[in-house]
């Protein structure tokens, strides 16, 4: 973010403050961190805005996850009608992994901005909304390997990006959420392990509506996203490379098994299951993907 480039009058720079902060003010609070009171923003989006010579400092990609993530969380719960957080990032991903739930693409240039690629399908409302969304829960529940781009990015991304290979809580403002790579390492091209407990908070509180949670953190977690050396996974000693894109350990299914639902209709509800309910043939590729 450029803010000098702002305003110039008469060929001399001159940058005003309080429109500038403004300005921010509501883009940030209308793409990253969205909510959903429609007119109003997050003060705290403020707090950041305050010397527009810093704004390159911060760790805008990792604090729009961390949002995102603790809107997902909210969006599980009982009451929940909607989701906030940054769709846009939600979408293009899914448009990246899933072939199958990918709209029309336009040509671009190498370093052009990958999500502007996508063309947005149209919506449709009433009967034919309900039937798309029977559809695509039907999709998910039928959804195998050999449905998911394991690495839409190449096999060696992560060289180019180090900190994807970050392991510990990403944050933004008061909220801190876990980030894990090794939970799903089929992104960067080598073999699913079971992963290591994650790092929690040490207190939460959920109140009796369900619908938002508080979460407390150690004072000591604020420290992690600056040692990135000491906070790196190393790929190559947790597991090795895939010889084919979905590959596993042995254990590792019947341990996601036990901790995941594997199917999002219910097998007397909604559209007929296409296949037995059997559970070597549960989908569960997709469903671990949402905790990358």
């Amino acid at each position: 973010m450029h803010a000098e480039g702002l305003l110039v009058r008469g060929g001399e720079l001159k940058i005003k403050e309080m429109e500038v902060q403004c300005y921010l003010f509501v883009l940030l609070g209308s793409t990253l961190f969205v909510d959903k009171s429609r007119d109003r923003l997050r003060p705290a989006i403020n707090l950041f805005l305050k010397d527009h010579r810093r704004l390159t400092d911060y760790a805008w990609g990792a604090g729009a996850l961390a949002y995102l993530y603790r809107q997902l969380g909210v969006a599980t719960r009982a009451g929940s009608k909607s989701l906030c957080g940054c769709l846009t990032l939600l979408q293009a991903w899914i448009y990246e992994y899933f072939p199958l739930f990918r709209p029309s693409q336009l040509p671009q240039s190498p370093d052009a901005p990958r999500a502007s690629s996508w063309i947005s399908p149209r919506l449709p409302g009433g009967d034919e909304a309900r039937q798309r969304l029977a559809r695509y829960r039907q999709l998910l529940d039928e959804l195998s390997a050999d449905d998911v781009t394991w690495t839409p990015y190449g096999r060696d991304g992560h060289t180019d990006i180090p900190r994807s290979l970050y392991t510990g809580p990403i944050r933004f403002s008061d909220i801190a959420e876990g980030y894990d790579p090794a939970r799903c390492l089929r992104q960067f091209g080598y073999r699913q392990i079971i992963p290591c407990a994650m790092t929690v908070p040490h207190d939460q509180y959920r109140p009796a509506s369900g619908s938002s949670y508080i979460v407390y953190w150690d004072s000591w977690v604020n420290q992690l996203w600056d040692n990135v050396a000491a906070r790196r996974l190393d790929l190559n000693f947790a597991s090795r490379p895939c010889e084919h894109p979905s590959e596993t350990v042995e254990e590792y299914v019947d341990w996601f098994l036990t901790r995941s639902h594997p199917r999002i209709t219910h097998p007397t509800d909604g559209v007929p299951q296409l296949r037995p309910l059997l559970v070597h043939q549960v989908s569960y590729d997709f469903l671990l993907l949402f905790q990358i």
